[in-house]
């Protein structure tokens, strides 16, 4: 039953994660649009720091929590398609990280990033996602 309860936690905030993963990208192409300094600017500020603080941080705690919990319940640790998910979601952290400091960089009024490259940008979770759920599902090795 603790497995259960873990995987349903797990998948839980697995889904609220991703959905930040491909919200904020997407908020940084509107909010670069909008003039530094601006009243609209500031709303892209205020909505990408409450999107990190209430939903994205404390998915991705929690996905690694009960994450590792799951791997630790199954025995997965000495399974190779474990460590190859195990990468995928490493870097979807680093992803995530980036991201945090791009919307420091935005709310300072940089704009490093074109509307275009954000938006590939964008299908890093989409592409991170395939792979985890073939190795998850299909564990091909």
């Amino acid at each position: 039953m603790t497995y259960l309860w873990l995987k349903a936690g797990h998948i839980i905030f697995v889904i609220f994660w991703m959905a930040g993963l491909f919200m904020l990208p997407r908020f940084f192409v509107y909010h670069q649009e909008a003039e530094p300094g601006s009243p609209e600017n500031a709303v892209w500020i205020e909505r990408e720091a409450k999107l990190l603080k209430i939903i994205m941080w404390p998915a991705m705690v929690m996905v690694w929590v009960l994450g590792l919990s799951l791997a630790m319940v199954t025995g997965a640790f000495q399974q190779e398609w474990f460590h190859a998910k195990l990468g995928v979601v490493l870097g979807l952290s680093v992803y995530h990280l980036w991201l945090a400091s791009y919307a420091k960089a935005l709310a300072l009024g940089e704009r490093r990033v074109s509307g275009k490259r954000l938006r590939l940008l964008n299908e890093i979770p989409g592409l991170a996602a395939i792979v985890i759920v073939i190795l998850v599902v299909v564990k091909p090795f």
